[in-house]
This record gives C-alpha cells, structure tokens and sequence, in this order.
C-alpha cells in the first residue's frame, strides 16, 4: 500500500516537473535570440525552433516543390546513400562470387536429383506409359 502510494506521489511530481518544463519552454519561445544557461530543461523547444528556422527554402510559396525539383532531391539521396556504403574489394568480390555460385551449384545438384527420383517413382507407381 505504501509502495502504491509512493508511486502515485511520484507520477504527480513528473506531472509538475513536465508543467515546469513547459512553462521554460514557453519563455525559452519568447526569446529566442537571448542566450539560454540553463541545463536540459528547455534543449527540446530550442530544438525545434532552431530546426524551423534552418528548413530550406526552395519551396514555392504554395509549398510544393515541382516533379523536376523532387527528381532531383532523389538523386541526391540515392548518390548521397551510395556514398555510406561499403563497397567490397575486388578479392573480397570473386571470393563472395564463388561462394554464390557453389551454392547454387549444390542446390542444382540436390533438386535434379530429387526431381530424377520421384519422376522414376512415380513412373514405378503410375506404370510405364510406353
């Protein structure tokens, strides 16, 4: 009972603590051009003010960008992405190749034969149409 009651007394003081927290956020919003010392308490609202006002402007003023525009923010990301990537050398790529192409060859091997001896089971079972 008192662990349930404690438990309540703490989920009032986040309440308080978010209110608090919000009431720094609103006066961060009002001057936003003074240096702000405080800890953490404010960083989520200066983020978003700070975010808005770094957005690109090469919008319309309607807010759309045009088919052109969104073509080439596409290539940009894709060129952009492809340059995270890590590209094997060419030793790595022949041995990843071989590995590809055993594998392969394997299963081939295995399914021909299973196909080869229910195709001769089933002759077996069915009869010889000949």
């Amino acid at each position: 009972m008192a662990d349930n009651k404690r438990r309540g007394e703490d989920a009032g003081d986040d309440r308080l603590d978010d209110e608090l927290v919000d009431d720094v956020a609103d006066d961060d919003a009002t001057s936003a051009d003074e240096p702000v010392s405080r800890g953490g308490t404010a960083t989520r609202s200066r983020a978003r003010a700070e975010s808005a006002d770094s957005r690109p402007t090469t919008r319309s003023e309607t807010g759309r960008v045009g088919v052109f525009g969104r073509i080439a923010r596409f290539f940009r990301e894709v060129v952009a992405e492809l340059r995270k990537v890590i590209w094997p050398t060419r030793k790595e790529l022949l041995t990843y190749t071989a590995v590809v192409v055993a594998f392969v060859a394997v299963m081939l091997t295995i399914v021909g034969v299973l196909d080869f001896g229910f195709a001769k089971v089933v002759l077996f079972v069915f009869g010889n149409s000949s």
